[in-house]
């Protein structure tokens, strides 16, 4: 009853390893993004607190752009990075737009950063 099928030999390996090649390129991929993405957000979090504080301390918008302009290489900015600190509806406003290259193989992706951080409307000095 049990007759070897020469044309099916080999196929469950080869499913294997199309699976392993598969889930390594995505593996790889995701240590190349994360790391940027979480920078992305932590800087994020560092924007929104310094808008906050410059509300709160009455300081002007410039203030923050300095103090975001002196953290751009602890969280890996790039130079080339536009930082835009403005004055509205009695709110501060930091916007920062940046691309940055992640670099796959074959491909490269450019990771646009382009956030606005607004100072919460009851934190400000009237």
């Amino acid at each position: 009853m049990n007759k070897e099928r020469s044309n099916q030999r080999g196929s469950a390996r080869l499913k294997f390893l199309l699976v392993v090649a598969i889930f390594l390129c995505a593996v790889y991929g995701g240590y190349l993004y994360i790391p940027v993405a979480y920078q992305a957000y932590v800087f994020k979090d560092l924007m929104q607190h310094y808008v906050d504080v410059a509300a709160t301390q009455g300081y002007k918008p410039a203030w923050a752009g300095e103090q975001l302009l002196k953290s751009k290489t602890e969280y890996d900015v790039p130079e080339t990075a536009i930082i835009t600190p403005t004055s509205r509806d009695n709110r501060v406003e930091v916007r920062v737009q940046f691309t940055k290259p992640i670099e796959f193989p074959g491909y490269t992706y450019e990771y646009n950063f382009d956030y606005t951080a607004k100072s919460t409307a009851f934190l400000n000095i009237k």
